[in-house]
């Protein structure tokens, strides 16, 4: 449908009247995308526009929220405004769910930690450091990025982790950090640190229940692996 405009369509075709009269439901991503959009390009319309912007990130909205306002304006009939909105409409569905996961996630095993970061982290180029502050019944009680750093490491200051343990009253920890190289493998620097922080915690009595290392397409899990 190239150089269509939303508005010659039939009604019940554009995005906007399909909400209002279908429901947000039956709305595809691309829809929803043009939404935010609002117009298209001379050649394109929203939609397509839409389309094109979830083919470059594999159809995936996770991937699509990591992109950057450059990286979006790279588009025809993409500027700053367009691009601020797509990227500030995601990080709102992305605290959303953060407050949901806060008040009923409960970690019983890697694969439970690894989700509870996977969105975070796992596709980023460059490292962060991220906690997971738990209650005694393993419940999260806060998430939050420790740290930034570049493309082969990120710093992580214990003192900070515990400061904000005892600030929550937190029973336990899981620490998390991605490796943007695809190597699970984990550095003597990576162990060094798991042995600082598992030492912090038995001081103060806040237990390091597991240290992720987690990459695009996998994780790995420092208590599977018998390293804590």
């Amino acid at each position: 449908m190239t150089n269509s405009v939303i508005k010659e369509w039939a009604e019940e075709d554009r995005p906007r009247e399909k909400l209002l009269y279908r429901g947000k439901k039956q709305m595809t991503d691309a829809e929803l995308l043009a939404i935010i959009l609002g117009s298209g390009s001379i050649n394109l319309s929203a939609v397509e526009l839409a389309k094109q912007i979830l083919i470059s990130c594999s159809n995936s909205l996770n991937k699509l929220s990591k992109c950057s306002v450059n990286d979006l304006c790279k588009f025809n009939g993409i500027g700053n405004a367009k691009a601020i909105s797509i990227i500030a409409a995601l990080e709102i569905g992305r605290r959303t769910i953060n407050l949901a996961q806060k008040k009923s996630e409960k970690i019983q095993s890697s694969n439970h930690a690894y989700r509870l970061f996977e969105r975070n982290i796992s596709d980023l180029r460059h490292e962060e450091f991220w906690v997971a502050y738990l209650n005694r019944n393993n419940q999260v009680i806060e998430k939050s990025q420790l740290s930034r750093g570049g493309i082969t490491g990120t710093v992580a200051d214990v003192r900070l982790i515990y400061k904000k343990g005892l600030e929550n009253g937190a029973c336990g920890i899981i620490v998390a950090h991605n490796h943007p190289s695809g190597n699970l493998k984990p550095s003597q620097a990576d162990i060094k640190l798991t042995n600082k922080i598992k030492k912090g915690g038995e001081l103060l009595d806040i237990n390091l229940i597991d240290h992720l290392i987690i990459t695009e397409a996998s994780y790995l899990s420092f208590a599977d692996e018998n390293l804590i």
